[in-house]
């Protein structure tokens, strides 16, 4: 295990770390604790702190991090087994920790179970959250997953994804991120055999000085592959946000389909989102499209509720509200949508009061 004085930071000259936020990350400022966390569900199919698992990719130094120092819960459903009940992990992270939760799912063969994970923060502090989720989905199974990232606007949380996908397999991935002052998710979903399915929604909203920072990789291995992507985000204030997505399709993956599209709002003149989808496609017999947009509210939608009596500030609400709802409706949870309509109108409201 290696104390955080010793971790070398990437810079934002490597392509990976383009546009972050990590030059401002000072690793000194917090220390290694192991965090609160509570698990609710049926725990017959859970294991807690195991030794770490090798075979998980560790695709740089935050996730080796976590390697050395995390605490997994380790949900492992045998084959042709449905959990009927969600199992939700909530973790805590108090005032100058760094924490490291690693959360490892495995499914047998026609396996299914749905998996909610929140991350907190224990106070108004900062804490650096440095989250692994490794998803091994045999074949029939299907996983359904949720991340709600409720950090308060002084914390970091830099964290990984690392998606298997098996024959006929299906995963949904949802990412819920409203906290945070810097919150970076990288993503890697493979699939890997021939029928997998693998689905992911994320809805984020930045406000005063937060960042969010998305970095996604489709990536097909095998033939008759499906992938289907949807983020959608909103920036006001001085905040910023980065999408970076690359659909890899592999020369044997013929027969894939895959989809990716970022949709992101500027809501003031001082906020910032990028967007950059890409393509690296090694098989001809495929069906791919990207799409992205940048841009503030559409005028007509806010002109056609202004003109009906709603006040100018209600109407950017309710176009905000509307344009989440595409990502809300595909989320796991109801009371959790319910919540984050409640919570990014009022976020809108502190925009438009500040």
């Amino acid at each position: 295990m290696h104390a955080l004085a010793d971790l070398v930071l990437p810079t934002a000259d490597a392509e990976i770390w383009r546009y972050s936020r990590i030059a401002d990350l000072d690793v000194t400022a917090f220390e290694i604790q192991p965090g609160s966390r509570e698990v609710t569900g049926d725990e017959s199919f859970i294991t807690f702190d195991a030794e770490a698992d090798e075979t998980i990719a560790t695709p740089d130094i935050f996730a080796e991090y976590n390697a050395g120092h995390q605490r997994t819960v380790d949900i492992a459903v045998p084959a042709n087994t449905a959990v009927s009940e969600p199992i939700v992990i909530e973790h805590r992270a108090d005032s100058g920790s760094a924490v490291f939760p690693r959360t490892v799912i495995r499914l047998g063969a026609h396996a299914s179970c749905t998996v909610i994970e929140r991350f907190r923060s224990a106070d108004d502090a900062a804490s650096l959250v440095v989250p692994v989720l490794a998803v091994d989905a045999g074949p029939g199974s299907s996983v359904t997953y949720l991340a709600v990232n409720d950090l308060n606007e002084s914390s970091w949380q830099i964290g990984h994804q690392l998606i298997a996908a098996g024959r006929d397999s299906s995963v949904r991935l949802s990412t819920i991120t409203l906290g945070g002052h810097y919150t970076r998710v990288r993503t890697e979903a493979t699939s890997k055999e021939t029928g997998s399915e693998i689905e992911q929604v994320a809805l984020y909203f930045a406000g005063g000085d937060q960042m969010h920072d998305f970095r996604v990789i489709q990536n097909h291995v095998a033939e008759h592959t499906s992938s289907d992507l949807l983020f959608k985000g909103a920036v006001q204030d001085r905040a910023r946000s980065v999408y970076t997505g690359m659909i890899a399709i592999e020369e044997a993956a013929k027969g894939t389909s895959a989809n990716q599209t970022n949709r992101n709002l500027t809501l003031s003149e001082g906020a910032w989102a990028e967007s950059v989808p890409n393509l690296d496609i090694r098989n001809n017999d495929v069906r791919c499209s990207h799409a992205s947009t940048v841009g503030p509210i559409d005028e007509e939608h806010r002109y056609y509720l202004e003109s009906r009596g709603v006040p100018p500030e209600v109407a950017e609400r309710l176009v905000v509200l509307g344009f989440f709802d595409e990502v809300l409706n595909r989320l796991p949870d109801g009371d959790i949508v319910d919540e984050v309509r409640e919570r990014v109108a009022r976020k809108l409201s502190i925009g438009v009061a500040s």
